[in-house]
């Protein structure tokens, strides 16, 4: 990917990346040192490169043939989060709300599927107990993909609701 960087002197907080003719251009304060450029380029070279691998995943279809294979309940929505730093997925069972971490798009597509099938399994069952397992041990591959998800992340969350 090229990356162009371009220091404003109008610039005073703020960091801007944006796509342009296949090269990524970043806006960066003037005054900004070398290091600090040098951060900046990387965080947004990483979020754009999370961004492009999560649009190019129909996540709402993807989940609803999970629900539907797994007998889960399907989400009223389900959306893709840069914001979330420390978990794989998280829920809002009260309004059907699913949101999986773009860093998850990047992973194997069984993965992904794991952290989809825990979240839906968390608008039946909002807790981590017996019954929780139960419906997300349906999915095949959970034992596996819990054991990358460890790996990637050593005490890594699986996912939370809210």
């Amino acid at each position: 990917m090229q990356i162009a960087v371009k220091r404003s002197q109008r610039r005073h907080k703020t960091v801007q990346a944006r796509m342009v003719d296949g090269v990524l251009e970043i806006a960066i304060p003037g005054r900004m040192s070398a290091a600090e450029e040098q951060h900046w380029v990387e965080v947004m070279r990483a979020r754009f490169t999370r961004g492009q691998a999560a649009a190019a995943v129909d996540l709402p279809r993807r989940a609803a043939k999970l629900a539907a294979a797994y007998g889960l309940t399907p989400p009223h929505e389900v959306v893709w989060s840069e914001r979330q730093k420390t978990l794989w997925g998280s829920c809002t069972p009260t309004t059907g709300r699913v949101r999986i971490a773009t860093r998850v798009a990047a992973f194997p597509d069984w993965v992904l599927d794991y952290v989809i099938v825990h979240e839906l399994a968390h608008l039946t069952r909002p807790d981590h107990g017996p019954a929780f397992w139960k419906l997300v041990n349906r999915y095949p591959l959970a034992e596996r993909a819990r054991g990358y998800l460890l790996a990637k992340n050593d005490a890594a969350p699986q996912g939370d609701c809210d």
